[in-house]
């Protein structure tokens, strides 16, 4: 059975043929997407590096700084602690734009390390505390390096110990109580103090091992004090 063909339109003399419609190839703009997308993160990335690296700086700054100042070498210590503050202002200024970077954790380990460098110097050197406007950090990173900087000083009373001075070292001693008391009244949540109850729960500890080390040196130079008093009174005795 033979099928029948459709006779196919024409077009009338003189007519125009109508323009096929035009199709959009990205109705949904996924390509402004893509491109505004790959614009936020690349400006995110390079935000991050930035921060990373000067943060990373920071803290090997300033933990030559916090060994400079052990051994005595503060005007070292001071130089080191500067630039490690230095690289913290100029990476802050860069990334300022990217509040997400500016605020993370690392930018954040950075200042605290920088802070414990700094209040670590100001203690064994006897010089003031710089506030946390002057190193140009906010309030948790300065609170959590006050605690480990206070840590810091059982080096030092240990080294005073060593060295005959248990009075140095109980000096030292109430600085961490003091740093101590300051950081233990901080009643806030965790996220608001970047951790500050763990650091103070560690300072605690340290404070207490160093307390009965500072116990018993002092005791013992009582107790050297009263025997050699016996032994030059028994030393008159016998040339009398």
């Amino acid at each position: 059975m033979s099928q029948k063909k459709t006779p196919a339109r024409t077009i009338p003399k003189g007519a125009r043929a109508a323009d096929p419609v035009p199709v959009r190839r990205d109705p949904a703009g996924f390509d402004d997407i893509r491109k505004s997308s790959i614009d936020a993160l690349s400006r995110l990335h390079r935000a991050r590096e930035i921060g990373l690296q000067a943060s990373r700086k920071a803290i090997q700054l300033s933990s030559q700084a916090i060994r400079a100042a052990h051994r005595g070498e503060y005007d070292a210590a001071r130089a080191l602690c500067c630039e490690a503050g230095d690289t913290l202002s100029t990476a802050s200024a860069e990334i300022a734009s990217e509040p997400s970077m500016r605020y993370s954790g690392f930018m954040t380990d950075g200042e605290k390390e920088y802070a414990e460098a700094a209040i670590t110097l100001a203690f064994v050197s006897g010089s003031r505390i710089p506030a946390p406007t002057e190193l140009g950090i906010g309030c948790p990173a300065f609170l959590n390096g006050l605690a480990e900087g206070a840590s810091e000083l059982r080096r030092s009373a240990l080294d005073a110990i060593r060295h005959g001075s248990p009075e140095r070292a109980d000096e030292l001693l109430t600085l961490m109580d003091e740093a101590m008391g300051v950081v233990e009244t901080m009643d806030f949540p965790e996220a608001v103090t970047g951790g500050l109850r763990r650091t103070t729960d560690a300072l605690r500890s340290v404070v207490e091992r160093t307390r009965g080390d500072v116990t018993a040196a002092l005791r013992q130079q009582t107790l050297e004090a009263r025997l050699k008093a016996v032994e030059a009174k028994l030393g008159r005795t016998k040339t009398t």
